[in-house]
């Protein structure tokens, strides 16, 4: 969400109070208070880091929204379809998610809940299907924000993930991330040139990881076209993040485990690794 935000306080739109994260450590419930001011309109977090795989305190910044009567907006790319969400009992006014990560959906799918309480101006209007004769966009959802000929075939795919989700268990899902999360991260600490940049504090299954010595795009490219690993390199679209963790100038190399994922594959990762220090 960061470059749209950028884009409307260049406009002179909104203005912009960031949460620092130091280290990549989550804010405290008193750090979000501090910085709200009396004008602020609107407080959007990310669920979890795509870098740290860092899990931000959602429950406690809803509690803060509440209280202070300001609407609540997070980013879910990372969390929905592995960890459970309740936008009530979290207190969450807009949800956004994409189809095509956790929830097993093809690209270019995704979503946004919006409580059906928050009175919002549509960006687009358009055909809905539906009461034609309406010569503005209909105030009741989900048509009022629905403009034009859906991605239907998308949409069914993405329906076809949820089944999937639904019928093995969020909680089964998450578990077995964390297991292999949590391998990884122990076979990854007996080989000293590598650094990892994990929170100490609860994440999803995302390790973001250096080798000294080792641009993390070498290594990278040597995981894929060696080994038949492939990882990320580079900054991952979240330079805030790396400024937070002190990578801002070579980015890091990123292991993302999924539910399909073995522990026999962390394995061949670790070797592999221990390879590319060695050669």
């Amino acid at each position: 969400m960061w470059r749209p935000l950028r884009v409307l306080e260049e406009k002179g739109m909104i203005e912009l109070t960031v949460l620092a994260c130091p280290k990549g450590r989550p804010f405290s419930k008193e750090d979000l208070v501090a910085a709200i001011r009396p004008e602020t309109k609107l407080i959007a977090l990310n669920h979890a880091s795509n870098v740290t795989g860092t899990i931000l305190p959602i429950k406690e910044a809803g509690e803060v929204s509440r209280r202070y009567e300001i609407p609540l907006l997070v980013d879910a790319a990372q969390t929905a379809g592995i960890y459970p969400i309740d936008v009530e009992e979290l207190n969450i006014d807009l949800l956004a998610f994409t189809g095509h990560k956790g929830l097993l959906g093809p690209t270019g799918t995704g979503g946004l809940y919006i409580n059906p309480e928050l009175k919002l101006t549509p960006l687009k209007e358009g055909g809905t299907g539906r009461n034609s004769l309406l010569e503005r966009q209909p105030d009741y959802l989900p048509e009022r924000f629905e403009v034009g000929t859906q991605n239907a075939a998308g949409i069914v795919a993405l329906g076809a993930g949820v089944e999937f989700i639904l019928e093995e268990g969020i909680e089964n899902i998450w578990k077995h991330e964390q297991k292999l999360k949590d391998y990884a991260l122990k076979s990854l600490a007996k080989l000293p040139e590598i650094k990892v940049y994990s929170p100490v504090e609860e994440q999803v299954a995302v390790i973001s990881f250096n080798i000294k010595g080792f641009p993390p795009q070498d290594v990278a490219k040597v995981l894929d076209e060696v080994y038949g690993i492939m990882l990320r390199a580079g900054l991952h679209c979240a330079p805030q993040a790396h400024r937070c963790i002190g990578t801002m100038k070579e980015g890091t190399v990123r292991l993302s485990i999924g539910y399909f994922n073995t522990k026999a594959e962390i394995e061949q990762l670790t070797e592999a690794l221990s390879e590319i220090i060695n050669s």
